[in-house]
């Protein structure tokens, strides 16, 4: 069941909070992604939820690029949070689901959500990005990536370290564009970039980055 996967996928990242860590806090395979979101940000757009910011590696590299941004990061990981406070203290973070941002009052400039779909189903990817239709400003910004592939392909896998494992959900790029243009957004942004698995095999990443209408 889902849910199971998910307390999986939880305590997983929640063991290897260290070891994620050192393997990404200073890897820059995605920056050009992240400049491409700041392109599309005004000078006045600085109120920056991040999902799932694990131990602070992307908002550390926001917050280079632009020092005003005001962040709050959530992840369901409490070690990863620890982590990402003693990595960004201008930034605030807390313990906090995914599928739990609705109950956020605050409306935001915009919204990281570096892959964090990856270890939720499709129907609470939809819902994800239902949310944070809700939670942007008009014309705010929704970043979004995963690893692409057909869904019925998910499935369990090893960690990092091979002692442990975590369920992956791959996701289709058509129902994810699907749901953000029917949830008001306008896409800007559609890209696509390998990654290299541990055992020689890659593995698509899906960066889409929307604009609020």
């Amino acid at each position: 069941m889902s849910k199971d996967h998910y307390k999986l996928n939880r305590d997983t990242y929640n063991s290897l909070a260290e070891q994620y860590q050192e393997k990404f806090m200073d890897w820059d395979g995605y920056h050009n992604t992240y400049d491409t979101f700041l392109a599309t940000l005004s000078p006045e757009q600085a109120n920056v939820l991040e999902i799932g910011c694990g131990p602070g590696n992307v908002t550390r590299y926001l917050l280079e690029k632009r020092p005003d941004f005001k962040i709050h990061g959530i992840d369901v990981a409490p070690n990863m949070i620890a982590l990402a406070i003693k990595n960004n203290t201008q930034a605030s973070f807390e313990v906090m689901d995914c599928i739990a941002i609705n109950s956020f009052e605050q409306k935001f400039d915009a919204i990281m959500c570096g892959f964090c779909i990856p270890y939720i189903n499709k129907e609470d990817a939809i819902q994800l990005i239902f949310d944070t239709a809700c939670l942007l400003k008009p014309n705010g910004v929704f970043y979004l990536s995963t690893m692409e592939d057909a869904y019925s392909k998910s499935r369990r896998r090893g960690s990092p370290n091979h002692d442990l494992e975590v369920f992956i959900h791959y996701h289709e790029a058509s129902y994810l564009k699907d749901a953000l243009n029917a949830n008001g957004f306008e896409l800007i942004h559609e890209i696509r970039q390998d990654y290299p698995e541990q055992d020689g095999s890659n593995t698509t990443d899906l960066f889409l980055i929307a604009r609020k209408k």
